[in-house]
């Protein structure tokens, strides 16, 4: 996102004569959300129900580490998809945190032997009045934190060491870097939320998404405290008004949605599910030119992984304009139609609609 990347904002910084830099200024400190996917190599099937565990248990390591947020994810067999929010970096980036809030913090990842070796490293700088070096030392750990590319770094290379230390094999495991899509927050986030809990039943592997546990929404249906915080996330977004309506205030949604409306999670997820079902209720079989929204769900969608960003076409626009220098002098304008399919959300690439 532009407004997450310090040399854009530093040289846009100032220049109030440009729409831009004013554009840039509304957005500075904003969460920006990515779709996320990548592939295993060779695309072959190498997850089973041991491996995908697994996966879900470092993402979750490295999502609580990275002080990101997952609000939508799905392993399938040989790829998987996350949707990441990732909160803009303090101005600080967590120098203010004190020495024992950053060694509790490193717990949710380190086993306490290298926690106790960080802990004497750290705890010598200070003995000998090497503040500077201290705060050096604790800047490798935070700047692995508040950013997407280290947060998927993290977590596919430990995957990774893992799936090769079990299975007695060496090399690379997914197949390229992995491939990320800016999502404007409210509808465009939860129409790729349900695209990506929708994986198991394009596939055939379930009728129901509910059914597949390693999902956020079959994570949810089972009770899980994260995954049902994420589609709080979703749906409630982070701004509105405390409701009366509520008897019993769910605390995981008052978390996720700050002094947003609350409301009980039967209600949530009763509103995500007007996104997530309206495609299995749907004929998708049907020739047709032009596709539904919800019918362009019961296959592949080539601008949630390819895109580059997602939105309605006001956010496509500023997107484009911030990161103008990143597109060649012919291109006028951010936000492509997608062809065939009848929505507003738009594009920044022009692609063709993937055969089912």
């Amino acid at each position: 996102a532009p407004w997450h990347q310090a040399e854009r904002i530093e040289a846009l910084r100032g220049r109030k004569d440009l729409v831009e830099a004013r554009e840039l200024a509304d957005l500075e400190g904003q969460p920006a959300i990515y779709h996320c996917l990548s592939r295993v190599v060779d695309q072959r099937f190498a997850f089973g129900t041991r491996e995908k565990e697994k996966f879900v248990g470092f993402m979750r390591c490295y999502e609580e580490f990275s002080q990101v947020r997952v609000l939508a994810f799905c392993v399938m067999s040989n790829h998987f998809h996350i949707l990441v929010e990732v909160p803009s970096p303090p101005p600080k980036r967590g120098r203010d945190w004190s020495d024992a809030r950053f060694l509790e913090h490193l717990s949710c990842l380190y086993s306490q032997q290298a926690l106790a070796e960080i802990r004497w490293q750290l705890e010598m700088f200070r003995e000998q009045k090497a503040h500077a070096a201290a705060e050096e030392y604790r800047d490798r750990f935070f700047v692995r934190m508040w950013n997407l590319s280290e947060f998927m770094k993290g977590l596919k290379q430990s995957f990774s060491r893992w799936f090769n230390k079990v299975h007695e094999r060496h090399g690379t495991l997914w197949e390229e870097r992995f491939k990320s899509v800016l999502a404007e927050d409210g509808h465009a986030t939860r129409v790729m939320a349900a695209y990506i809990d929708l994986n198991p039943v394009r596939a055939g592997m379930v009728s129901d998404p509910k059914d597949y546990r390693w999902s956020s929404y079959g994570e949810a249906m089972a009770g899980k405290q994260r995954a049902r915080e994420g589609i709080g996330r979703l749906v409630l977004g982070g701004e509105g008004t405390w409701s009366e309506e509520v008897q019993a205030p769910d605390p995981s949604l008052r978390r996720c949605a700050g002094t947003g409306v609350l409301m009980s999670w039967r209600v949530t997820v009763r509103r995500y599910r007007e996104v997530l079902y309206e495609p299995l209720e749907m004929d998708t079989t049907r020739a047709s030119a032009m596709m539904s929204e919800a019918e362009a769900l019961g296959g592949p969608v080539r601008q949630f992984s390819d895109g580059l960003v997602v939105g309605l076409q006001p956010f496509v626009e500023r997107t484009f304009r911030l990161a103008r220098d990143c597109f060649g002098p012919r291109r006028r304008d951010g936000a492509r139609k997608m062809r065939g399919i009848e929505t507003e959300l738009r594009a920044m690439r022009d692609l063709q609609r993937a055969s089912r």
